[in-house]
């Protein structure tokens, strides 16, 4: 069954790839040398974004890093390529029986090539400055349950996606993010590795995890990446070695004042329902869920949430999947409050892929829970 999609998609891949190619090719002048070096730079870029998601993990670690950033920057230029030829061949379309281009195709095409490859550099350096500057957001919150006279400091991050560019130098980076905050609490909803755990392994993550400093603990649930991995309890007891809870369909109460949810996530087909989960927790404590995508908010709410947490969205993570998202989900990105029901979906600190934010942002939670 993984073979057969992954063909199938291999196959999509490089049909659309050898469109953004071909039609390239016929943009550009045919008495220069552009043409030759143009084809084979686009096939070179293409095989680097092939080798790095097949074989990066394999590789040393120096070099998977370079070519996993050469390849994933190809991804955005092609995306960004794909979009440009296909408008300029809904032109070329509108053109062939209305003539409003009287300079003929040519030239239209390798001016439009021009500017989208101008426009999408200056998106890279913009994209890729938002990337390494995370934004802190922070939220402050109250629950309608009976006052404890209490307040907790809650950093909420998703989707580090750790392992061959958010390596072991960009988790100290993030590490330093979190404990500059000083939280009562960590919550870390998600994609916490980027499915294979080799190289989180091979960097020995698993110090940088352990100096996450909470008064009260770090807590992590499992995301989609985490079962894609051949060893879906991989990270999960990775994690826990080092310190961190993780939840699985599983409630904690912590200093016997509130509680800590944490769902599987949504890819495993037999997670628990949310009621069966709270079921006996003492509905007069707040109530903290993760659950890594924001499907069915519904459910918290009538399950008596507090403040639900997700990720998974990236928001898009780059132009214009953003606007895609919003029409995916009832709550894509950013703060929603239904009933008594608090919700936020991160867009993540980290990423999958592309090591840019266009249109986005990489950025941490700082949510103020009064109780």
């Amino acid at each position: 069954m993984k073979i057969g999609f992954f063909i199938i998609a291999f196959a999509i891949l490089i049909s659309i790839n050898s469109y953004v190619i071909l039609r390239g090719w016929q943009a550009l002048p045919s008495v220069s040398s552009i043409r030759p070096i143009y084809l084979t730079s686009m096939i070179v870029l293409f095989l680097s974004l092939i080798v790095t998601m097949v074989f990066g993990e394999h590789m040393t670690h120096d070099v998977a890093k370079v070519i996993s950033f050469i390849g994933f920057t190809y991804f955005i230029v092609f995306v960004y390529l794909l979009i440009s030829f296909l408008l300029v061949d809904g032109v070329r379309i509108a053109n062939y029986f209305f003539h409003f281009l009287p300079a003929g195709m040519a030239k239209f095409r390798l001016w439009a090539m021009v500017a989208t490859l101008l426009i999408t550099a200056i998106a890279l350096l913009v994209g890729n400055y938002k990337y390494n500057h995370p934004s802190i957001v922070t939220l402050n919150i109250s629950t309608d349950k009976p006052k404890q006279n209490k307040e907790l400091k809650i950093v909420a991050v998703s989707d580090l996606h750790v392992g061959i560019s958010r390596d072991k130098e960009w988790l100290q980076t993030t590490v330093k993010m979190i404990n500059d905050q000083h939280p009562d609490i960590v919550l870390l909803a998600g994609d916490v590795s980027d499915r294979s755990m080799i190289p989180v392994k091979r960097q020995n993550m698993a110090e940088e995890f352990r100096s996450i400093k909470a008064r009260l603990g770090v807590f992590a649930i499992n995301g989609n990446h985490e079962h894609y991995a051949e060893k879906p309890n991989e990270t999960a007891e990775y994690l826990q070695s080092a310190g961190i809870t993780v939840l699985r369909d599983s409630g904690c109460l912590v200093d016997n004042s509130f509680y800590i949810v944490g769902r599987e996530d949504k890819t495993m087909h037999n997670r628990k329902n949310l009621s069966e989960i709270v079921k006996g927790l003492d509905e007069n404590k707040p109530l903290i869920l993760m659950d890594h995508q924001p499907f069915h908010l519904e459910e918290a709410e009538q399950n008596g949430i507090d403040f639900q947490f997700s990720g998974h969205t990236h928001n898009g993570q780059f132009f214009p999947a953003n606007l895609g998202v919003k029409r995916m989900y009832e709550l894509g990105y950013g703060y929603l409050k239904k009933g008594s029901t608090h919700y936020y979906v991160s867009s993540g600190l980290g990423i999958w892929g592309p090591e840019y934010r266009i249109g986005t942002q990489s950025e941490m939670v700082v949510v103020n829970l009064k109780y």
